[in-house]
């Protein structure tokens, strides 16, 4: 079978296969102080590779997009390879290369057989990227257009405007109030000076964290860690972020556009990584509002009074305090009825907690799709970085079901009660005429 075949086969596989229990995570550092997290999954030849830095939009600085511009030109030339010929070699392979760059993080990744004729080509291809980058200047001209075009087309995108004015709005002068993507000031004044000083201030050894899921053996991922990073300065990790702050008071953003349908975003700052108060969080609001047309918002919004198709809200926790979002689309002319019944449900769940029924199906909801989280080697690889990257416990996966089956109503109630202030939100409505205000 041909090798790209071979690869598709078995990446489909893996997608089938589901493991009895939580995979066993081995930990280490390089010598250059890369710390390294492995799981051996022997069943396929197949490995899953993620090199993770602390290097996203929040250590940009004052030009917005600045690391996630730098990220994108990693694999536009390396090596003396241009972009084209980088993409060659792994096709040649069969590998996947893929790169990254969010607020807290940006990651590379590898896929590859593990096979002699593919995995030391792909790892040699994969270590010039991540150390030998070019940044050239074609490329960068390209690329800078491209994001410049994309901020254009947000203006006419009401989602797109709600999430830049939530963020800011939430975040005010904290780094993680700026989007990824920057603005069109911002990346206008990018150059590679700026982004290759980036490179070397944040893609060092000891801001990185190696991930390695396959079949390989413990000594294998010890060499190919220290290949993958042998290349970098040691570097040194950056500053802790300022602490996010809790809100004040409630802030209102309206913003008319011209749409037939408001998009509605609210919140506030939530939990971060490793939070003490995770898993109560985590459970109560898959009732309240993370558990689709099940959920306590839905009943309300959706089914009795029809007022949004869908309704929505989640934690994204973060190294600091990640937002609590909650969001819908409805019609302009109801847009303040949806708003104030999203609210008032809030408020209620604050106040009352769900109920027993409630919480046994929440759990056995979030219990019963565990193995589906951790059913390929490139979703166990997620996993590891979120552990690694956050420093969060190696028994993270071991106990998850665990500490959502210890969760009660009371616990619930009173992480609620102590957290979340329905008085205390940003809101953004961005919609039609209707709306009878501008921001």
């Amino acid at each position: 079978m041909p090798t790209k075949l071979w690869l598709l086969a078995c990446s489909l596989m893996i997608a089938t296969t589901q493991l009895v229990a939580s995979p066993k995570i081995e930990h280490w550092q390089t010598t250059n102080g890369g710390q390294v997290y492995f799981v051996s999954a022997p069943e396929l030849p197949m490995v899953d590779i993620q090199v993770v830095f602390d290097a996203g939009s929040a250590r940009d600085g004052q030009l917005a997009g600045t690391a996630l511009l730098t990220n994108a030109m990693l694999n536009e030339g390396a090596g003396g390879l241009n972009a084209d010929q980088i993409a060659v070699k792994f096709e040649d392979v069969g590998a996947h290369f893929s790169n990254s760059s969010r607020r807290d993080m940006a990651a590379l990744s590898l896929r590859s057989l593990t096979t002699e004729d593919a995995l030391p080509a792909a790892l040699t291809m994969f270590t010039d990227i991540l150390t030998k980058p070019d940044f050239p200047l074609d490329s960068f001209d390209r690329i800078q257009k491209q994001i410049l075009i994309s901020l254009q087309a947000e203006k006419q995108s009401p989602s797109a405007i709600a999430s830049r004015a939530f963020y800011s709005g939430l975040y005010g002068e904290h780094p993680y109030a700026a989007m990824p993507i920057g603005n069109e000031v911002s990346v206008g004044q990018l150059n590679l000076a700026v982004l290759e000083a980036f490179y070397k201030q944040y893609y060092v050894a000891n801001n990185a964290t190696v991930i390695l899921v396959g079949a390989i053996s413990k000594q294998q991922a010890e060499m190919i860690a220290e290949q993958l990073l042998s290349g970098l300065e040691a570097g040194d990790k950056p500053t802790k972020m300022n602490k996010v702050m809790p809100l004040a008071q409630a802030k209102q953003v309206v913003i008319n556009h011209p749409s037939s349908q408001t998009h509605i975003v609210m919140g506030q700052p939530g939990m971060n990584r490793g939070d003490a108060d995770y898993f109560a969080l985590y459970v109560g609001n898959h009732i309240l509002g993370g558990s689709g047309l099940v959920s306590q918002l839905s009943n309300e919004v959706r089914e009795k009074r029809g007022l949004s198709y869908s309704v929505y809200s989640y934690f994204r926790p973060m190294r600091e305090l990640g937002p609590y979002q909650f969001g819908l689309q409805t019609r302009n002319d109801q847009a303040q009825q949806a708003l104030s019944v999203m609210k008032q449900t809030l408020v209620d769940f604050i106040d009352k907690g769900p109920t027993e029924a409630e919480l046994i199906a929440a759990k056995q909801n979030i219990t019963g799709g565990f193995a589906l989280r951790v059913d390929s080697n490139s979703k166990i690889a997620g996993y590891l970085a979120v552990i690694g990257f956050y420093d969060l416990p190696l028994t993270y996966l071991d106990t998850f079901k665990q500490s959502v089956n210890a969760v009660t109503v009371e616990q619930i109630k009173e992480v609620f009660s102590r957290r979340i202030d329905a008085d205390k939100m940003v809101t953004v409505l961005v919609g039609g005429q209707q709306l009878g205000a501008t921001k």
